[in-house]
């Protein structure tokens, strides 16, 4: 794209998708999207959103396209990638400009420079962190502000790079700058410090600007910038808690007496607001669940901090103190509040969603509440179990006089502790006396107590739960899910748990209501809510789901074109989509429309939803493969999304790998004709720099194309087999890697020998030996590491393919006759690709070919080669106890 000329034409098609009018965005936003892979489109955005006279709205999208790109196309293997020449223009570009006005854009451009730094700094961009530096300490307030918002954003982004090399960039990163952060954030606290005493509020609000992100600069060089941080006293912050525990031991003590008194006691009243409570929780939390701070169970082989720091904890968790903390937590903060209840009444859905889990324990309330008595009830469960017991106890008598906030609450810490209480509540007897009664209390002021009930039998009925109880309790449930109130009708996670036989009278029904429940609801949060319970039900009773899925199948489309901004309600289908084809077996050929669209869109590395939606989206479509009747062309087609995804080298690949085996048994002819060159090349880029067990996987996937189609797969996957062969020879010393060398090589010499004899001769030149010795040394190698080969059925192999060397008159490689094995009553039943499998072992010399009858005949057709004398020769060279084992092997032939 000629940068001059296409300027112009960029900025119009930006201008007009920042457009209401639908008739001008969607012919933009295309032309864009068919920009995205052109040389220079990338540099006409950066003029375009630097330009500080443009509209907002428009640079604002320039800036979006920009950083979306980067994701897409900066890789150096990515389709259509960016060239180096025009990635270093824009390198350059993006640090020359640190005056952005508008807070937003500068925001999202600090951003996208952190996205390039995360995969080119400092290699390719060592100038990145100087001129970050240099312009931190300008006198311009703005560019100094832009500059330090870009430099936390890049230090937060590299901080986050887990490989052991990138570590260490960091740590020689952290240590080189250490003391001048600490000295900027010290400089920006004593100017807003003094701005504050001078009452210049709006100077000192700027100020306080710069001193916060100085501090989470600090604190990201702190925490992941060193290896023994305890070393230098510069570097101590309350963060090593979490990630450097032992230099924090001497905080211990002050950190609970200031948490504890103030939350946990009178002192702390009137004077606290929810932020606060919650940091001095969660704090209180990590002290008391750090497991670098427990003994081990021989106390004598315990670290010496390890054991200053149980000291410190026993000493102050006494009794007195253990108990207030539960009575406090149980009747002060797990109470709802007024606005909780409001909530309830005026958006209950809202208030479901604001029930559930996840990481909210860190930032809210509610849920850090839970989570800290949880773990405080788990590491003192012999103090605070009598504590709980009474309150119960209390309740069973004098129930009439508490009120049903109480009775809520109380609930509440009983379901939390289920797993702490098994020995002490007699769980049966009290949900038929008491639970289930107050199940059937219809009146609109005990919802709150059907809620927390049927909460309540859900966190137990995992621990402790008769099977002759569970009927009572679906019936329970039938009702609960018609309850007019929403939030009682969504407490549903007692479906979770459920023996199939027994549910099965009861799943037209719920199943039908659960639906109902899912188009009923319209957050986001409560469909991926439903949606899991879905799924739960049908991966539970599989093809017995499949009179009742007709509604769900023809819902589940709208659904996902309706959450296209909604990642995490699209993995949420996803999911269902897995159990569903899963329950449907070749019967999700239907779904094959809507499903593989769904597929291509997840697994495709250049379209942004990938990053939500990769990995349960590879799981789907290996599960398609499985239960495919047959290979389609549009289902063929998808492939080609697979070469981007092995470039990744992501923690997906093993599901990449199963995928193509997939594909291998599904129709191998087709697939390898069409894939299988770029396949191979694919596997060569990973073989250059992977691990033992990397090479392991990827040649299995070769051994079994070389299984299915032996005469076709070895052609296709030549470029490796050279170097399996050589590993052969040389003696690989890694037992796991030789045992599947000798797999693949067996394969090629059983199934296809005049490619083995090419291959052979190809070597001998390599090796320059003639091939009789390279044959010789190969076999004696291979004999020498058949003790690595732990697979019955690569063992099997190795023997076969090494006597198929033996000459013979007749062939001993097929025999007829194998029978099936028959399913037990209990087994699920066969998979589509269990199908193809099965008839693959009906061809397969190693399922079908007597190895006892196999080295009969070849010792036969020798003796008959040689005549008796010679052959007789040839045995008396052969050890004595394989002479005898060998006589053991054949006895009755």
């Amino acid at each position: 794209m000629d940068l001059q000329s296409a300027g112009s034409v960029v900025l119009q098609a930006l201008t007009q998708a920042t457009s209401q009018n639908t008739a001008e965005l969607k012919p933009a936003e295309e032309q864009l999207r068919q920009w995205e892979t052109q040389p220079g489109f990338y540099s006409v955005l950066l003029s375009i959103f630097n330009n500080h006279l443009l509209d907002v709205n428009v640079r604002w999208l320039a800036v979006l396209y920009f950083k979306n790109g980067i994701d897409r196309y900066w890789r150096r293997v990515a389709p259509h990638a960016l060239s180096e020449e025009e990635k270093s223009s824009l390198r350059s570009g993006l640090i020359t400009n640190f005056n952005e006005p508008v807070n937003q854009i500068a925001t999202q451009i600090a951003v996208l420079i952190a996205k390039v730094a995360r995969l080119d700094c400092p290699r390719q961009w060592p100038e990145l962190i100087p001129v970050l530096l240099e312009k931190v300490k300008v006198q311009d307030v703005l560019q100094q502000h832009r500059a330090l918002l870009t430099f936390y954003h890049v230090t937060k982004t590299l901080a986050s790079k887990r490989l052991a090399a990138d570590r260490r960039l960091f740590q020689d990163l952290a240590s080189s700058i250490y003391s001048f952060a600490c000295s900027l954030w010290t400089h920006h606290t004593d100017t807003f410090l003094l701005q504050i005493h001078c009452g210049d509020q709006q100077e000192a609000l700027s100020s306080l600007e710069r001193t916060l992100l100085s501090l989470k600069v600090l604190r990201k060089l702190t925490v992941h910038g060193f290896v023994e941080p305890q070393e230098n006293m510069e570097v101590m912050l309350l963060d090593f808690l979490e990630y450097h525990p032992f230099p924090f031991i001497p905080l211990i003590q002050r950190c609970l007496e200031f948490s504890v008194s103030f939350v946990f006691t009178a002192a702390g009243d009137g004077l606290l607001f929810e932020r606060f409570i919650v940091q001095c929780m969660n704090l209180i939390k990590s002290i008391v669940k750090n497991e670098a701070y427990r003994p081990d169970k021989n106390i004598e082989d315990s670290k010496p901090e390890v054991l200053e720091a149980h000291k410190i904890k026993t000493a102050f968790f006494t009794h007195p103190t253990l108990t207030e903390i539960a009575k406090r937590l149980v009747s002060k903060y797990f109470l709802l509040t007024e606005e909780e209840l409001v909530m309830w009444e005026e958006d209950p859905e809202g208030f479901a969603v604001e029930e559930t889990g996840g990481d909210s324990w860190k930032y809210s309330l509610r849920p850090c509440t839970e989570v800290l008595f949880l773990d405080i009830f788990h590491s003192y469960s012999q103090t605070l179990t009598p504590v709980l017991l009474e309150m119960m106890q209390n309740l069973q008598v004098r129930i009439l006089c508490f009120s049903v906030l109480f009775l809520f609450v109380v609930y509440n810490a009983v379901g939390l502790a289920a797993y702490e209480l098994f020995d002490s509540v007699d769980f049966d007897q009290w949900f038929n006396n008491q639970l289930l009664g107050e199940l059937q209390v219809t009146h609109n002021r005990y919802k709150l107590i059907r809620r927390r009930v049927i909460w309540l039998i859900g966190q137990w009925i995992a621990v402790k739960f008769k099977p002759e109880l569970r009927p009572l309790l679906y019936e329970v449930i039938l009702t609960l899910l018609q309850d007019p109130d929403l939030v009682v009708s969504k407490s549903h996670n007692t479906v979770n748990s459920f023996r199939t036989e027994q549910f099965l009278p009861y799943l037209e029904c719920i199943f039908g209501l659960l639906f109902q429940l899912l188009q009923q609801v319209n957050e986001c949060d409560s469909k991926m809510q439903v949606l899991h319970v879905i799924s739960c039900v049908i991966e539970r009773v599989s093809i017995q789901i499949r009179p009742y899925v007709g509604c769900l199948v023809q819902y589940l489309p709208l659904l996902w074109k309706q959450s296209e901004d909604h990642n995490m309600l699209r993995c949420a289908i996803l999911t269902t989509l897995i159990h569903l084809v899963q329950g449907l077996g070749a019967e999700s050929r239907n779904l094959y429309p809507f499903l593989l669209p769904v597929i291509q869109l997840s697994t495709d590395v250049s379209q942004p939803p990938h990053v939500y939606l990769l990995e349960d989206g590879l799981e789907l479509w290996l599960v398609t493969l499985e239960n495919s009747p047959a290979l389609t062309p549009e289902l063929l087609r998808i492939f080609q999304n697979m070469s981007a995804l092995f470039e990744l080298s992501s923690e997906n690949v093993r599901t990449c790998f199963q995928i193509v085996n997939a594909y291998t048994y599904l129709s191998a002819t087709e697939f390898l004709q069409n894939y299988g060159e770029g396949l191979c090349r694919s596997f060569c880029e990973l073989l250059k720099d992977i691990t033992n067990e990397g090479q392991v996987q990827v040649l299995k996937v070769v051994e079994i194309a070389l299984k299915v189609r032996p005469l076709l797969a070895p052609h296709l996957f030549q470029p490796i087999l050279p170097s399996v062969f050589r590993g052969i020879i040389d003696g690989e010393r890694y037992p796991v890697v030789m045992s599947v060398y000798l797999g693949v090589i067996g394969r090629v010499l059983l199934q296809n020998s005049s490619f083995f004899t090419a291959l052979l001769s190809q070597m001998a030149l390599e090796f320059n030996q003639e091939m009789d010795q390279l044959l010789g040394n190969m076999i004696e190698m291979w004999v020498d590491r058949m003790d690595n080969i732990t697979q019955p059925e690569r063992r099997k192999l190795s023997s076969l393919a090494l006597l198929s060397l033996l000459p013979s008159d007749n062939s001993c490689m097929l025999m007829n006759g194998l029978e099936e094995p028959k399913l037990s009553d209990d087994e699920e039943p066969p998979t589509e690709q269990d199908k193809r499998r099965k008839l693959l072992a009906l061809e397969d010399p190693v399922h079908t070919v007597s190895l006892q009858q196999c080295v009969y005949e070849k010792l036969k057709a020798q003796q008959l080669l040689m005549g008796e004398s010679g052959f007789q020769a040839l045995m008396e060279t052969v050890d004595t106890e394989i002479v005898r084992q060998l006589q053991e092997f054949l006895h009755g032939f």
